[in-house]
């Protein structure tokens, strides 16, 4: 989960819509608009351009056409976030609010290895950040018998994707580089930590716990 900034104004479609009875929260270019601010991806697990998609109510409306019709309610998520998070997990960190800082409050770990699970790791103690923590979990390792094959599913896409990026990083080292092939590869690892991509927090980690590789592309962070 990192830091997705929310565009604004809301559509003008919203408030139209929530006067209606049977008022629709997916008008005119809402969609776009969403899909773009969350750069596709789901903003739970954040893998990138999901197959099944929800635009889901971060708090849910639960009737409340408030709530439903909120421009910054509506978070884009896959299928088996959403379907994992429903209404068990209402006091989460938002990712789009700055003041939570989601970036800094946990830590994500996943070994680049077949059958290894995911840990993460709260670094406070509050309420939303312990809730985001167990979300987080269940998302990525699963609960059910059926979660538990989706969230394998999910983390076998993680693995393709930090070991690509593990890949990037060796290359990038190699003391038989030109220049130029220590640009092309800083080009492909600047667009693997910028925070469109696939699962860009455990990419984001691995370069915070090692100090040359802070040191060298800490500042690309965005």
């Amino acid at each position: 989960m990192v830091y997705t900034e929310k565009s604004q104004p809301a559509p003008d479609c919203l408030e139209l819509e929530k006067a209606k009875v049977n008022g629709d929260y997916k008008c005119a270019n809402v969609l776009e608009r969403i899909k773009n601010d969350f750069k596709n991806k789901c903003y739970i697990c954040e893998y990138k351009e999901p197959i099944a998609i929800n635009v889901e109510h971060f708090r849910p409306h639960e009737g409340d056409n408030d709530l439903k019709f909120d421009w910054n309610n509506l978070f884009w998520a896959c299928s088996h976030c959403n379907n994992t998070k429903l209404a068990s997990y209402q006091n989460i960190l938002n990712c789009t609010d700055s003041s939570h800082d989601v970036e800094k409050k946990l830590k994500y770990i996943f070994k680049p290895f077949p059958f290894e699970t995911v840990q993460i790791i709260e670094l406070d103690n509050s309420p939303e950040t312990l809730m985001t923590k167990n979300l987080l979990t269940a998302v990525y390792n699963g609960t059910t018998k059926l979660k538990t094959i989706e969230s394998a599913n999910l983390r076998n896409k993680l693995l393709e994707e930090i070991m690509d990026f593990q890949r990037l990083l060796c290359e990038y080292f190699r003391d038989t580089n030109s220049q130029e092939d220590k640009e092309y590869f800083l080009i492909k690892i600047r667009g693997h930590i910028h925070r469109g991509s696939n699962f860009t927090a455990f990419k984001r980690w691995i370069i915070l716990e090692n100090g040359k590789l802070k040191d060298e592309f800490g500042i690309y962070f965005d």
